[in-house]
């Protein structure tokens, strides 16, 4: 039997032509393939890639405790939009959230007995002068009591920033655990797996 191996020679130098250019799209300009970001909340029930129908190096995607706009997103926003192309944000929130989960007292006397004087703690390793201060540890955290004014909330805090473009499209949705689907914000159906309860 006579294999040709012209033919599999020829796939495999364009398989491994593709995954150079792929590994090296920003430095060759090559775009993301939707030129997206997609901020959502550090929960391992939310199959991010599948809800938006996004593949590998369709989007960057930035996951934090319930999906917040941190200085850290904004960090990252800024610096996606202004200089790698990026048109598009989307937030991703969802029902029965960890951070809806504790009263604010609870989350303040957790945090104390870890560290101490929260005053003092550094928020950022790099520069610990970044502390909270006077502020309320909760102002920091940003527990949920309502994640679909949270996520509005959130979209909102994107389009307002000065260090973003105003051209960007900002959108929100929430993620239904119990459904496995999307929603905008405020087409709830049921209260006490969107709130938190007192």
């Amino acid at each position: 039997m006579i294999v040709d191996d012209h033919k599999h020679h020829e796939h495999v130098d364009e398989t491994v032509s593709e995954r150079s250019n792929w590994a090296r799209r920003r430095r060759e300009g090559i775009p993301t393939n939707k030129n997206l970001l997609v901020i959502a909340c550090m929960d391992e029930r939310i199959p991010v890639e599948d809800v938006l129908g996004l593949e590998l190096g369709d989007a960057q995607i930035f996951r934090n405790a319930g999906g917040k706009v941190t200085d850290d997103v904004i960090r990252s926003a800024a610096l996606t939009t202004n200089f790698f192309d990026t048109d598009e944000i989307i937030v991703i929130n969802h029902t029965d959230c960890g951070m809806m989960s504790a009263p604010d007292e609870a989350v303040r006397e957790g945090l104390g007995a870890q560290a101490g004087d929260l005053s003092d703690v550094a928020l950022d390793p790099s520069l610990p002068e970044l502390n909270i201060g006077d502020a309320d540890v909760i102002d920091w955290v940003k527990m949920t009591d309502d994640i679909d004014e949270a996520c509005a909330a959130q979209v909102e805090y994107l389009r307002q920033s000065d260090l973003i473009p105003d051209d960007i499209t900002v959108s929100g949705y929430v993620y239904e655990v119990e459904s496995g689907e999307l929603r905008e914000p405020g087409d709830r159906i049921a209260g006490e797996i969107s709130e938190r309860q007192a």
